[in-house]
């Protein structure tokens, strides 16, 4: 076992503070520095990097609870678990084929196009800045590219890169995308019709294209010619993988823990970019406003963060951004987003994030600070996002990206081959509970209010605390630099600071065990904040232009444990999350919290458990596991996360199918995974197979071609390429590990709604063979699911299980459903 030096535990503490940024910091232990040689407290820059932001400043492969029986075990488990069968799978439609007519008002989403007038059956052409019907040849017509802003919506790109609109008396071409340029289209008996976004319809006049008046009527066909509209690539080659079958087990990469409308918190103006926007790349992914202004020098929030200042130019040459450490810039761009999922990402989680008080600090914003405010934005966002997509794919329902709202729904989805999106919450005042002076701010009928609201939106995943103690529970807080910073900010929210005490258990805390460290004066740093992860937090302070804080008291030497824990209103909360079947993800909560709340779900006996992004302690992930939950480890850096996986094989319980995911945490609250070199002896090599067998090439966007080996997770699309890197170091099993990821998810999920877990893993859960012979036929897959419990295989359209005849003795039995996924009979195995 690591153990801390007794000099960290017991040292004195100097009472020294130090103005940074408008910020009081606090004390640092005196003997940090006591020792001579290298401060144990002050690692280099570069190990500083890797250990706070890739690590997550407490390092869960320090400390192992299991013995080497235990060990062995469980590896030996993971092991046996890889060579079971696995399902077939088939490839899907990348998207349906396109016709020369249009068959719906959707469909010529990114396709070239030529009109004719019904009125008097001539092209259409552009002539000179105007538009005319007097063609009588289709290829006498000028091209236009038809490009979504939203379903049934769209920008008329011309060849001459121009926009086709409806300004003034007559369709004209402008230079710019704007309402005159953006078309409604409706269709009636095979015919289109066009109206602007300024409410003007185009029709005929003669041979002249007008505005206004009753909309004429127009014949489209496909033709050549058309400009390509600007956008980034995706660089995958191959159709997407699909279940042959809806029910069947999935395959695919999970990610328990992004953002990706992160655009919307802090007031909205602290994040420069969007995952999109409906006139194209050129408005979605350029910088913020302040930073523009000022070339770069005025971001100061970027600037406390990366201390660099940086060219502000995004699309088409990023020459700086999006970069791993970049925290104040997009990263999930849709197109990046669809190149993870082309790649083998099939269950994403969206959380919706926000910090009222540290919105309120910064000083430009244009939305509500509210916590819940910005939660009710963000889910109508991701509902415009799914939209938006439709509206790419040709149509309500034919895009990828599909928010589910239980696992029945998630496996429909990723076997038809799409993206399964999961609602979440992280913030630091859930449902408006806050607490001002240890008083709550919130009683049981404000949290039954705004459980049933959220559950209402489609959140299934929830975390009860972020960065501030609330009305629910103590945190684990924030080390150094951003731990002193956002200490000041929990003052101002809750009247207090964390209650930070030196942990009673020694033997506990030498393992990890512990809340994050409370310096007073962290050395001053070589780097910046952004070694750090959370570290937007502390620099949203660092540069409020309020002044000093309040300082932060002296605290006790470390390892510290916040002595705020669970209380009556978060267990509460807690129990109304199993009553609801939703995800309860105790990151984030305080050594002592969390360890009652664990207690609490051991109690209810309730599966419905997992850590998202590591930000729990070791202790933690044995027990979630052992409960029936899923764990999805922070991604960060290639190589620690490699470690990450091969210790909690250490955990595995054989009682449930294990499979693994990552927590990107991208965009804005945590930094990427750094690049290892293109000089490694084993770097990632272009082009690669992903999951699925895709063909993988560099990213291009714009002008800036991205690669692993030198770029790092630079934006959200690198992740296929981050999970080769993985592969590299260390080989398949931990991709074989990651493309479980989806199901052991998605069987987590069943388990909360009640669904018991597989019998052949666990006997104490058989049922007697007479419930499964007399499954009637014609049972639906989610009935048998509720009566019968998880099988062991789901291949295809046969289920697997095992069960006790009346002398106790096991036997096994395949249960066949039909193409609809109902009961066509049970037989012997």
């Amino acid at each position: 076992m690591l153990r801390r030096p007794a000099h960290r535990r017991r040292g004195l503490v100097v009472t020294v503070s130090l103005a940074v940024a408008g910020a009081v910091l606090a004390p640092v232990p005196a003997s940090a520095h006591d020792e001579g040689g290298e401060d144990e407290a002050a690692p280099s820059s570069f190990a500083m990097k890797n250990a706070l932001s890739r690590a997550v400043t407490l390092d869960e492969t320090a400390y192992d609870p299991t013995s080497p029986q235990e060990s062995a075990r469980a590896r030996a488990a993971a092991e046996a678990m890889r060579q079971e069968p696995t399902p077939s799978l088939r490839r899907a439609a990348l998207r349906e084929r396109r016709t020369a007519v249009p068959q719906t008002r959707f469909a010529m989403a990114g396709g070239c196009y030529a009109l004719r007038s019904l009125a008097n059956g001539r092209w259409v052409r552009q002539s000179g800045s105007t538009y005319v019907a007097d063609v009588p040849e289709r290829r006498q017509a000028s091209p236009l590219r038809f490009q979504a802003t939203d379903l049934g919506q769209y920008l008329l790109f011309t060849d001459e890169r121009r926009f086709a609109a409806a300004d003034g008396r007559r369709a004209q071409v402008q230079d710019q995308p704007g309402p005159a340029a953006d078309f409604s289209v409706r269709m009636r008996r095979g015919s289109f019709t066009f109206t602007s976004a300024d409410g003007e319809s185009l029709r005929t006049r003669g041979t002249r294209v007008v505005t206004g008046g009753k909309a004429g009527r127009f014949a489209l066909r496909t033709t050549r010619g058309c400009a390509r509209f600007p956008e980034a690539q995706v660089n995958v080659r191959g159709r997407p993988f699909a279940g042959r079958t809806s029910f069947q087990q999935v395959t695919g990469i999970t990610d328990a823990h992004t953002h990706g409308m992160a655009f919307e918190f802090l007031g909205g103006e602290a994040h420069c970019g969007r995952p999109w926007h409906p006139y194209g790349v050129t408005y979605a992914l350029v910088d913020c406003e302040d930073h523009t202004a000022t070339g770069g020098y005025g971001a100061a929030l970027e600037l406390a963060l990366s201390g660099e200042t940086h060219d502000p130019v995004g699309w088409p040459t990023f020459k700086d951004w999006p970069a791993p450490n970049s925290l104040t810039h997009e990263g999930t761009y849709y197109k990046w987003m669809e190149r993870a999922w082309r790649g083998g990402l099939r269950v994403f989680t969206n959380l919706l994030v926000e910090n009222n008080q540290l919105c309120m600090i910064y000083p430009l914003k244009r939305n509500s600070c509210n916590d819940m405010d910005s939660i009710r934005l963000q889910a109508k966002d991701m509902y415009d996002f799914q939209r938006y997509i439709d509206a790419q794919w040709g149509g309500p329902g034919k895009g990828w990206y599909r928010i589910v709202k239980n696992p029945f729904q998630a496996r429909r989805v990723i076997n038809a081959g799409k993206l399964a999106v999961i609602m979440g919450i992280e913030t630091s005042i859930p449902f408006d509970c806050t607490i001002k002076l240890d008083v709550p701010q919130c009683d049981r009928d404000d949290i039954d209010t705004a459980l049933a609201e959220v559950r209402r939106l489609g959140v299934r995943q929830m975390e009860l605390v972020n960065k501030f103690d609330n009305a629910l529970s103590g945190v684990a807080g924030d080390a150094a630099e951003t731990g002193v910073l956002v200490n000041g900010a929990n003052f101002l929210e809750t009247g207090s600071f964390w209650a930070m005490r030196t942990c009673e258990d020694e033997v506990a805390a030498d393992n990890g065990i512990h809340d994050r460290e409370q310096y007073a004066v962290p050395r001053a740093p070589d780097g910046p904040l952004a070694q750090q992860q959370d570290a937007l937090f502390g620099a949203i302070v660092a540069v409020s232009p309020l002044g000093a804080l309040q300082p932060a008291p002296l605290y006790p030497p470390g390892p510290h444990c916040n002595e705020r824990a669970l209380t009556p209103l978060g267990e509460y909360v807690i129990r109304e999350l199993a009553d609801a079947h939703m995800l309860f993800d105790p990151d984030h909560m305080s050594v002592s919290a969390r360890q009652e709340a664990l207690d609490l779900v051991e109690s209810m006996d309730y599966p419905g458990i997992l850590s998202s992004h590591s930000w729990s302690t070791p202790d933690a992930y044995k027990r979630i596991l052992e409960m029936g939950g899923f764990i999805a480890p922070y991604a960060g850096d290639s190589a620690g996360f490699v470690d990450k996986w091969d210790q909690h094989l250490d955990w595995v319980d054989e009682r449930y199918l294990f499979g693994i995911g990552y927590g990107a945490d991208i965009n804005g609250l945590g930094a990427q995974g750094d690049p290892r070199g293109a000089d490694v002896a084993n770097p990632v090599t272009y082009p690669f197979k992903a999951l699925g067998g895709a063909t993988v090439r560099k990213q291009r966007s714009g002008k800036r071609v991205y690669d692993i080996n030198v770029d790092g997770v630079a934006h959200y699309g690198l992740y296929p390429d981050w999970i080769e890197d993985l592969r590299k170091q260390a080989g398949g099993d931990i991709v074989s590990d990651m493309a479980r990821g989806a199901e052991a998810y998605l069987q987590t999920w069943e388990r909360a709604l009640g669904i018991s877990p597989d019998a052949c893993r666990d006997r104490s859960v058989r049922k007697s063979v007479t419930v499964l012979d007399g499954l009637a036929t014609g049972t639906p897959v989610a009935k048998v699911l509720r009566r019968v419990g998880q099988p062991h295989t789901r291949l295809g359209s046969e289920f697997g299980y095992c069960a006790r005849r009346a002398d106790g003795r096991t036997v096994e039995r395949t249960v066949q459903f039909d193409r609809r996924g109902r009961v066509a009979s049970v037989t012997r195995a």
